[in-house]
């Protein structure tokens, strides 16, 4: 009886773990796809959108959630991502991933 007690309290510490995960892998994909569009951005040689560049660097499951891009600058140029975090614990569904890079233009 004390495991069946327990049991909802280690669920919650796992999802809770899944879900800082799922976080942090969101993280990860939109500081990628920051660094995808500015460099595509910054290039003269890059024939392409850098948005594209940058929705094709992130997981498509990732993407479909919540994109935004941003680019900014002249010299150098800066590109800003925003993805949402997929929520699996309900209520923490607001969270999202901004991750910005910047490159040098050629």
């Amino acid at each position: 009886m004390e495991y069946l007690g327990f049991l909802p309290v280690l669920l919650l510490v796992a999802m809770g773990a899944l879900q800082l995960g799922l976080a942090a892998y969101t993280a990860n994909q939109a500081g990628t796809a920051a660094r995808a569009g500015a460099r595509t951005a910054a290039s003269y040689d890059a024939h392409g959108d850098p948005q594209a560049a940058a929705r094709g660097a992130v997981s498509g499951w990732l993407s479909d959630g919540g994109f935004r891009y941003r680019q900014s600058g002249g010299r150098d140029i800066t590109a800003t991502v925003e993805i949402k975090v997929p929520s699996v614990v309900p209520g923490l569904d607001g969270w999202v991933a901004t991750r910005s890079a910047t490159m040098p233009r050629e």
